[in-house]
């Protein structure tokens, strides 16, 4: 305890304090001062006495002037240094650690899965993309080309290698060359975020070969085809076209899109790091296999008069539509397929899909009279009348509630079969409907392919209405034999002429010759269905009736053709309103169909009007048009004319053989 003489001031923190009266315990051990190896502790001088009183009585003097300062915390730890030893040691085994961690996965990248890691960091680089490979031809059969693809360039700029003394003359020539606004082609030039800008596309190889020779860096051009059709064939709704990615879309171009289209190639090039592609050698994945060509049996001046022809005559006669075919007899090969209203093939956004269907086989219409040949030849072919046979025929019959007359008003008649076809008499053919029954009717309208596919396997086309025999009410047989209550597209009703012309053969119509290779090797498509629906002999009768309709005491004299002897059949059939579901003003469809030389057949053609405005009896509207495309058709093929009369055969009871 310090005397009342003690005035410096109670540090708990000087060695000591704890054991002065007023002094608050000191919870820090006590540590012992170093003492000399002498082990006395050195008593301090006199001076140092004396400065030390005079300091405490100052220090005195500042505590009570100033406040006492805070206490420090009760517990404060200490730390001590460890071994710098241990410290290094653990260290070092840390870094020895992760040292062979690092080893471990070089060894693995490198050695255990190298060629893993490889064929990563290369398919990182690598791209594979398609080679363009030649579409196939579209030809007539002699080879002249429907449609076919030219060889053309996509030219590109790269503004990444741009120069820049050059930047303006690229500009001015791709400007200038390809018609484009230079603001445009400056603004692709200067794409600093691209390196791929297409300036034009379906460039001619000799012009992107003129343009690269200037030597303008920055400059690019990739192969590409073009489809091209030529002008005016008349084959537009038969072919088709192709869509911009180079697939066939519509008609032919769409059916045999497998066989045009080929097998596009497959090659491997590295991307540099701003995306450029650089080719590789060996690089050549696989090769592109051309296209085959198709060889069709149309005749490619056969087909521009038809299709030129019609379209005169749909539009003298303010009509909706039409159709043409022209066949071969005996082998079904189509040799004219036209359609109109039609659409250009290089300018397809002016037309739509109603241009694009190819009606000739999309469009369905009522035969009218031109049915009573199947009416006519299956009583024949059943032994049930002869072409002799004499019939009443009034101008008009009750069947049920109905009335049917003919187109003409020439009072009560007795005509043979005959001149039942040559007149093509309603009632009289109605009567001999009426031997025949419906269930044999129908079974003979089936056999010559009505209701059928055609077997053309074209798109978008439509088979007709045919119902079934058990189906049929009161009206329906007489409705039926005269052309009524059923459908039949164009191709259709040509190949039930073309079956009468081939001795009773049906041939199914066809229209693809075959497909030819890159190698020019030719192979055929499979020979086309034949069968018999009626005999020799009844074709005969029928060909001769029709050749009377041809006649001044026949519908159709404007088919005649001089030189040729022609046999023909008119028609003129309802079309039914879509708006009211009936006959009332929904017009006529009018139509004639025939071929020649009747003493030996080469030749089918069909006309269908769809809706003639001026005339629209077949023999009037249709039968002109027969004319001329039969016509051209005998002299472009070299048929010769007639050598032999046509016999003269009886139409009336009181008319004579001659």
């Amino acid at each position: 305890m310090s005397t009342p003489g003690d005035r410096r001031p109670r540090d708990p923190r000087r060695p000591g304090a704890a054991n002065r009266s007023g002094s608050r315990p000191s919870k820090r051990p006590r540590r012992e001062p170093r003492r000399p190896e002498g082990g006395t502790r050195p008593r301090p001088s006199a001076r140092a006495r004396g400065r030390s009183a005079r300091e405490a009585r100052g220090g005195e003097r500042a505590r009570r002037a100033a406040p006492p300062p805070p206490l420090p915390p009760l517990l404060r730890r200490t730390f001590q240094r460890g071994e710098p030893r241990k410290r290094i040691r653990t260290g070092g085994i840390m870094a020895l650690v992760i040292l062979l961690l690092f080893a471990g996965r070089l060894v693995q990248i490198q050695v255990l899965d190298a060629e893993h890691y490889a064929e990563t960091a290369s398919n990182i680089r690598l791209r594979t993309i398609d080679i363009p490979t030649l579409r196939g031809r579209i030809t007539d059969v002699n080879g002249n080309a429907f449609a076919l693809s030219l060889e053309v360039r996509t030219v590109f700029v790269d503004p990444g290698t741009v120069k820049e003394e050059q930047r303006d003359q690229l500009i001015d020539e791709l400007a200038a060359r390809f018609d484009l606004e230079e603001d445009a082609v400056a603004e692709k030039v200067d794409a600093d975020s691209s390196r791929y800008e297409v300036i034009a596309r379906d460039v001619l190889p000799e012009d992107w070969e003129d343009l690269a020779s200037l030597g303008l860096a920055g400059l690019g051009a990739h192969t590409s085809y073009k489809r091209v059709y030529p002008e005016e064939t008349g084959a537009a709704d038969l072919v088709g076209f192709v869509g911009a990615e180079g697939y066939g879309l519509e008609g032919l171009e769409g059916y045999l899109d497998d066989t045009l289209a080929g097998e596009a190639g497959r090659r491997r090039v590295e991307l540099s790091q701003n995306g450029t592609q650089i080719p590789m050698a060996g690089g050549l994945v696989r090769e592109p296999v051309p296209g085959r060509d198709v060889r069709l049996t149309l005749h490619q001046d056969i087909q521009w008069y038809a299709a030129q022809t019609l379209a005169e005559r749909v539009e003298a006669l303010d009509a909706e539509g039409g159709s043409v075919i022209v066949q071969r007899v005996g082998t079904g090969e189509i040799l004219a397929m036209a359609d109109y209203p039609t659409y250009s093939q290089s300018d397809i956004s002016s037309s739509g899909p109603e241009e694009w269907s190819n009606g000739a086989v999309a469009e369905t219409f009522e035969p009218g009279s031109t049915n009573k040949v199947i009416t006519i030849g299956s009583a024949l072919e059943e032994g049930l009348t002869t072409p002799d046979t004499v019939y009443t025929v009034p101008y008009s019959m009750e069947y049920y509630d109905q009335t049917f007359r003919n187109s003409s008003n020439h009072g009560t008649q007795r005509l043979t079969v005959n001149g039942i076809m040559a007149q093509s008499s309603n009632v009289g053919t109605i009567k001999i409907a009426d031997q025949v029954g419906r269930g044999v009717l129908h079974s003979y309208l089936v056999d010559f392919g009505i209701g059928q596919p055609t077997g053309l396997h074209l798109p978008g086309e439509n088979t007709g209405i045919l119902t079934d025999p058990e189906d049929w009410w009161g009206t329906q047989l007489p409705s039926v034999s005269i052309g009524h209550g059923l459908s039949v597209n164009a191709a259709q009703l040509a190949s039930v002429y073309a079956t009468v012309a081939n001795g009773g053969v049906r041939v199914e119509p066809n229209v693809i010759a075959g497909t030819v290779s890159a190698e020019g090797e030719f192979t055929p498509a499979e020979e086309p269905e034949r069968r018999r629906v009626i005999s020799e002999e009844t074709a005969q009768e029928l060909r001769l009736m029709m050749e009377a309709v041809t006649s001044d005491q026949g519908t159709a004299p404007q088919a005649r053709i001089d030189g040729y002897r022609v046999a023909g059949k008119t028609g003129t059939a309802n079309r039914v309103n879509p708006e009211t579901g009936t006959y009332e003003g929904g017009g006529y469809t009018a139509t004639f169909a025939g071929f020649a030389p009747v003493e030996d057949p080469q030749v089918v053609v069909q006309v269908v009007l769809h809706n003639p405005q001026e005339v629209y009896y077949g023999g009037e509207a249709a039968g002109p048009v027969f004319n001329d495309i039969m016509t051209f058709a005998l002299k472009t093929l070299k048929i010769p004319p007639s050598e032999t009369e046509p016999p003269a055969i009886r139409l009336f009871e009181d008319q004579s053989r001659g």
